[in-house]
């Protein structure tokens, strides 16, 4: 990923429109590299969640254009390289497997981030009615050393339909149910972030199933 990250670097201090068509080249082969690696690991995720298998690079891979119609930030392009490898592609509802390449802030992700209301009831009641085994999953072993917890915004108070003194509430008050592992730069340009993002993938398959079961 040194290219890549090498052109990332660059457009966060240039991020204008003149400075990277002059830099269009130098864009196509970071895309190239980041889209290689996404191929590879559809392949390779592929081997052990069935749902990801038949996904295409286009499916997974964001667009480096910023819709910035109703924001303050003008800056025309993002910062960095994002993909998501989940069921149905990067535009369903379900939960999956994240991508993120940025200079200093790259990550690998996964789970499901702000589903909508009735996505987020159905996910809500399979907690309620299967809490034991969501803890389980939460706490196994490799998901803790690699993950430690669930992140994602959260309600003050108990859902409609739920009591505040409910056992769970503390994964009922959820609104995002998101995992998190931070990359250094040197990690995303050694030759073990591959292996790195697909250990990371198995360790959070067990949670990602439960969020779409839960869905379907």
């Amino acid at each position: 990923m040194h290219t890549t990250l090498g052109f990332l670097e660059d457009l966060a201090q240039n991020n204008h429109r003149e400075w990277f068509t002059e830099n269009k080249a130098s864009y196509e082969q970071a895309k190239k590299e980041f889209q290689m690696l996404v191929k590879t690991l559809i392949q390779e995720i592929g081997l052990f969640d069935a749902d990801i298998a038949p996904l295409e690079v286009k499916h997974c891979v964001f667009r480096i254009n910023r819709d910035i119609r109703f924001s303050k930030n003008k800056s025309p392009y993002k910062d960095n390289f994002g993909a998501s490898l989940q069921k149905g592609g990067k535009k369903a509802n379900t939960a999956g497997y994240y991508v993120h390449i940025q200079p200093q802030a790259s990550f690998i992700g996964g789970g499901i981030y702000m589903p909508p209301s009735a996505d987020l009831a159905k996910i809500r009641q399979e907690i309620d009615y299967n809490a034991e085994e969501f803890r389980e999953l939460l706490n196994a072993e490799d998901f803790q050393k690699l993950f430690g917890k669930l992140h994602g915004d959260a309600l003050r108070t108990a859902p409609k339909g739920y009591q505040r003194d409910n056992p769970n509430i503390d994964l009922l008050r959820m609104k995002s149910f998101v995992v998190i592992q931070p990359c250094t730069d040197a990690l995303v340009k050694g030759e073990n972030f591959k292996k790195t993002i697909l250990d990371a993938a198995l360790a959070m398959k067990p949670v990602i199933d439960f969020l779409n079961r839960a869905l379907e």
